[in-house]
């Protein structure tokens, strides 16, 4: 039986260049999120797009997966702020996402800065949305709160 499966649904009309898109997620937390391909290779100008929705997917799943492996070791969070920059680019053709750079900066007491960046780097590879993007390169830059 699976942990959870969530939906969304995306209705574009129109062709490509012009055309624009309308995302709904499934829980009602994604409400009528438009989606053009100028948004996704220009300026957003308030719409969203399919890399911002993965670094969105990628940046709180990691922060759970981090949070986890905190908490196991006995020195859970106060505080995760987790980036995480998607990068589209074209290989071979088509456009890829070819990486995903998270960046986490963690409250965290009773943990020394060496441990909290190894911690931080399995979390990387323990996260599934980081699984999700196997093919693509994922870079870990992690820090304690200053």
């Amino acid at each position: 039986m699976a942990i959870a499966e969530r939906t969304a649904q995306t209705v574009w009309e129109g062709n490509l260049p012009e055309g624009a898109g309308t995302v709904n997620g499934g829980s009602g937390a994604l409400k009528d999120l438009a989606v053009t391909w100028a948004a996704r290779t220009e300026a957003p100008g308030g719409k969203t797009s399919p890399e911002e929705l993965a670094a969105a997917a990628h940046s709180s799943c990691y922060s759970m997966a981090l949070s986890l492996m905190l908490g196991k070791a006995k020195t859970p969070p106060e505080k995760l702020t987790v980036t995480a920059e998607v990068t589209l680019d074209e290989v071979d053709g088509a456009p890829t996402i070819v990486s995903s750079e998270l960046t986490v900066v963690g409250r965290v007491p009773g943990i020394e800065e060496a441990a909290f960046i190894k911690t931080a780097e399995e979390a990387a590879a323990f996260c599934p949305i980081s699984r999700l993007f196997a093919g693509a390169q994922i870079t870990v830059d992690a820090s304690l709160e200053k």
